[in-house]
């Protein structure tokens, strides 16, 4: 399937490469250093800079736009690395992400990603299973979490997001959350089966329209429980909160957005957790994508690590605002598992070079993606999220 652009109007993303407001690509290939798709592929129309070489073919009228064009979008994490370096300020996530916009709306979206979006809109979860099952994850606690009491308002409502409410892997991390939650003696809920997947994957597809119901459900939702703060174990549920979910609503939201490592800190400070020493062990922080470089996010988790005896903290190469991809972004992992595989491959990698025994990141599509990476190459390195980790910790 072919479609003709005849004027860069036709393409958003084409039009906002040739306009003279913004900066220009200077082709100088910083991006290339830090593109996890590239240092994977090596091959120049993944990188950066080739997708803008690309959209330029397309607003001059040399480049006609099919699926293999198209798949060259789709094959981005959305990391944001590369608008990091970029010493001309290009634009490039807005860009790609522009692009897949453009893709959606000439019919030239992935099936997979396709695939998806139908699975979003039928379910309202990534999974495809029967959204009323959300709290499948509380089924093997020993005791019911406070979170489950019926209530009508609650001083902090927890988002858990689709991968921790729906693969059983990551079950323990809201297993762990509402743990701490309660240790701290928090009044916390959750939504349950009233929660919905936040919109994100449909977003990053291009899907807009799509979004807006699911969007539109959880902020009703929540503001029903007239909580003061929302907390996320997600790093994408919340950076789409903050950047999308406010310009929906159309005013100040009236509770504050925090990741759970913010929260977690904070509740260290207070002196509401505190922790017991744990068998010595090398941790290395994993910065995820949206928590870090997207939401400014550093140093939350480093604090409560750092806060925990017997840990010691060791920085990656690419760290903080240059930390690399785990390859589970962009929807990359749906729409081509062995690329993603292959970049979650490299940052295993980094962490075997400072020699970490654990990695702990901040965000459950991370830890999954590195987990399953360490049990491909058979690698004995724990990855743990940082809250099971304090929960590890925590004195009785």
């Amino acid at each position: 399937m072919n479609v003709k652009i005849t004027s860069p109007s036709e393409f958003q993303s084409a039009e906002i490469v040739t306009d003279r407001q913004n900066p220009a690509c200077i082709r100088c290939g910083l991006c290339l250093a830090t593109c996890p798709v590239y240092r994977t592929t090596l091959r120049e129309t993944d990188s950066p800079r080739g997708k803008i070489a690309l959209l330029n073919a397309v607003a001059d009228d040399r480049l006609e736009v099919g699926q293999e064009f198209s798949e060259r979008y789709y094959g981005c994490l959305l990391c944001g690395a590369c608008a990091t370096i970029c010493p001309s300020g290009v634009p490039l996530e807005e860009i790609i992400q522009a692009a897949r916009d453009d893709m959606s709306l000439h019919k030239l979206e992935p099936e997979r990603l396709a695939q998806l979006g139908r699975i979003i809109a039928e379910h309202h979860n990534i999974s495809g299973e029967d959204n009323a099952h959300r709290l499948l994850w509380t089924a093997n606690m020993e005791d019911e979490p406070m979170a489950l009491k019926p209530r009508e308002t609650a001083d902090v409502v927890y988002f858990v997001g689709c991968v921790g409410s729906f693969f059983p892997r990551s079950y323990r991390l809201p297993q762990t959350m509402v743990q701490l939650l309660e240790k701290a003696d928090i009044d916390h809920a959750v939504l349950g089966g009233e929660e919905w997947c936040c919109g994100y994957p449909l977003l990053i597809n291009g899907e807009l329209d799509q979004a807006s119901e699911l969007i539109q459900h959880n902020l009703e939702a929540i503001k029903s429980m007239n909580p003061e703060k929302v907390v996320f174990t997600c790093p994408s549920c919340l950076h789409i909160w903050n950047h999308v979910y406010r310009s929906v609503a159309g005013e100040e939201l009236p509770f504050e957005l925090l990741h759970a490592t913010q929260l977690l800190a904070d509740l260290v400070d207070a002196g509401k957790l505190r922790f017991r020493e744990l068998p010595a062990q090398r941790v290395t922080y994993h910065d995820p994508c949206d928590l870090g470089r997207k939401e400014k996010i550093f140093d939350a988790p480093r604090r409560v690590l750092q806060a925990i005896p017997g840990v010691e903290l060791v920085e990656m190469r690419d760290n903080r605002a240059n930390s690399h991809c785990c390859g589970g972004g962009g929807n990359l992992e749906t729409f081509n598992a062995e690329l993603s595989y292959a970049i979650s491959d490299l940052r295993l990698g980094q962490a075997q070079e400072v020699e970490a025994k654990v990695i702990a990141s901040a965000c459950q599509q991370c830890e999954r993606t590195l987990t399953e990476a360490a049990r491909r190459n058979r690698v004995r390195i724990r990855v743990l999220d940082v809250a099971e980790l304090a929960l590890q910790a925590l004195e009785e």
